[in-house]
């Protein structure tokens, strides 16, 4: 019985690594990074969002594809 215990466990712990390493190659990781930061800036700004408009705007602006702004150079508007 020991030898089927240590099995499942193996191979388990093979099924997790697996599933995180395609996570992390996939870009998912960086999303899930990305509307975590998102949430937490909205949440320690001074706004009266609710819980549920953080969520939707952080699925948003993880989820968008725009250019970051260009650096106007100093001096000019």
């Amino acid at each position: 019985m020991d030898r089927v215990k240590r099995r499942a466990y193996i191979i388990g712990t093979l099924a997790v690594l697996l599933t995180v390493q395609t996570i992390q190659s996939t870009g998912a990781y960086s999303k899930v990074v990305n509307f975590q930061r998102y949430y937490r800036d909205l949440q320690q700004g001074q706004n009266s969002l609710s819980p549920i408009e953080r969520i939707v705007f952080s699925l948003v602006l993880s989820n968008s594809k725009t250019d970051p702004p260009k650096e106007t150079p100093v001096g000019r508007t």
